[in-house]
């Protein structure tokens, strides 16, 4: 029998980042995040894009059609930006309660991204809106230019794209998505306040040698891609700072494996069942598990202004390693779980309400 050797009790944490998909693997992730999760922002990119507030309300109601009784997670719609985007779609939507963010992905930059924007400066119109309207633009920070080498585009794309956009529109709040660089930390921390970052559990873990450990490792493969060790300790070192422009969004990334596997493999890495878990263990490596709880529950809320999660979350730790799934079955398919390579010791569980915590920035 596991025997626990050390826990704390938090805020239950949320997800900034969060790829559920379409059924059928949507009803296979999703139990892993609601379970651990008070709330998470949901991303649009599906295979038809969530554009329009109809999409939204409907993908709304798929997801908390799928919340077992007895668990409050409250999913957060984004808007896919394109050229058909209206105002009046983020307009009602930001009013309505649905719509807490814009999305912005840069044209075919990731998974169902075709659909995107390639020219940023032909939205500033609609962009400018947004400040009014107090919700802020998701970043995919990375240039599509295929002259710029891959490992190069996250820190390219800051110059190309996000300072013309900060100069343009100062009152702009922005999140950079999954940041890998020490660019992007830099980046981060000599702007504004209306700037803040989402970091996963694999850029945590993760460098580009990672990729190529003894062969390729599909798995590990994700945009943006990891990147070398100085940059991974980077972004590290800022998720465990205790500094509140940084929290997690996880960037669990279902993918069928032989849509992994293949030829042309896809980008995404699934860490639902485990992120949680790892970071916790990450921020115990560093001597930093008291910046846990604002990292993971503090920190984005306060962003978006958004009230703190009622509940609390137990992590414990235990002496020997814990058991997660390695495949979760859709089907007769599968999809791989985040596997960093070494074992896992931290998990997490909700425990129940805390009173005073409901309070808004």
């Amino acid at each position: 029998m596991l025997e626990e050797i050390k826990s704390i009790e938090i805020i239950t944490p949320d997800d900034w980042h969060l790829h559920l998909r379409e059924s059928p693997l949507i009803e296979k992730v999703f139990p892993y995040t609601f379970t651990k999760f008070g709330k998470a922002i949901i991303m649009p990119n599906l295979k038809n894009p969530i554009i329009r507030l109809s999409q939204a309300h409907e993908y709304y109601k798929k997801i908390k059609s799928l919340i077992i009784p007895g668990y409050n997670f409250e999913p957060l719609m984004t808007l896919f930006l394109s050229e058909e985007t209206r105002l009046k779609d983020i307009y009602d939507g930001v009013k309505s309660g649905t719509i807490s963010a814009i999305k912005f992905y840069p044209q075919g930059v990731t998974t169902n991204s075709y659909g995107g924007v390639k020219d940023l400066s032909k939205m500033y119109n609609l962009l400018e809106k947004l400040p009014d309207l107090n919700i802020p633009l998701l970043i995919h920070g990375e240039t599509t230019n295929s002259k710029v080498d891959i490992y190069d585009r996250e820190a390219y794309f800051l110059e190309e794209t996000v300072s013309k956009l900060i100069e343009k529109i100062p009152e702009l709040k922005i999140v950079l998505e999954h940041i890998t660089t020490k660019d992007s930390v830099d980046f981060i921390l000599e702007n504004n306040s209306n700037i803040a970052a989402t970091i996963t559990a694999h850029h945590l873990i993760l460098n580009r040698n990672n990729l190529f450990d003894e062969g390729l490792r599909p798995h590990y493969y994700c945009r943006p891609i990891a990147k070398r060790e100085e940059h991974r300790m980077a972004v590290r070192n800022a998720a465990t700072s205790g500094n509140s422009k940084f929290f997690l969004g996880t960037d669990s990334a279902p993918h069928l494996d032989k849509n992994k596997e293949s030829a042309c493999g896809c980008a995404g890495i699934f860490s639902a069942p485990n992120a949680l878990g790892y970071v916790a263990q990450v921020f115990e490596e560093e001597s930093a598990l008291d910046n846990l709880e604002n990292f993971i529950s503090i920190n984005g809320a306060k962003f978006y202004n958004l009230s703190l999660n009622s509940t609390l979350s137990k992590f414990t730790k235990f002496k020997e390693a814990i058991k997660y799934p390695s495949k979760i079955e859709v089907g007769k398919e599968l999809i791989t779980v985040f596997n960093p390579g070494y074992p896992l010791y931290w998990k997490n569980e909700i425990v129940g309400e805390k009173n005073l915590i409901k309070e808004k920035f």
